[in-house]
């Protein structure tokens, strides 16, 4: 009976706590895990793109919405970025905040 309450005291401890965290960013541990997944998927694929140098673009994901910061060298770079990021798995859209390098 001890071992029983202090399970169902632990359980309502660690639901308490996920629900706490859920309310804190308004994002479920699927969500947070799910966006983790896409940053690193556009940023393997930038990495993969040897064509171009995109060590400047900074990625980052929030409920399937990617947004591109940082700068490139030409328009057509800014472009490239954008393809790629909606390439990856999951993507819901891109904001395309990058700006061109001017020389």
């Amino acid at each position: 009976m001890r071992q029983a309450l202090k399970l169902v005291t632990v359980f309502i401890v660690l639901m308490a706590v996920a629900t706490g965290c859920a309310r804190v960013t308004g994002k479920s541990a699927g969500d947070t895990v799910d966006d983790a997944t896409i940053t690193a998927a556009v940023k393997s694929k930038l990495v993969a793109d040897k064509a171009t140098n995109l060590t400047r673009v900074n990625v980052d994901t929030n409920r399937g919405t990617v947004y591109l910061n940082g700068t490139v060298d030409t328009s057509d770079q800014k472009a490239k970025v954008e393809q790629l990021a909606w390439q990856a798995k999951g993507v819901k859209s891109v904001v395309n905040n990058l700006q061109v390098q001017q020389r």
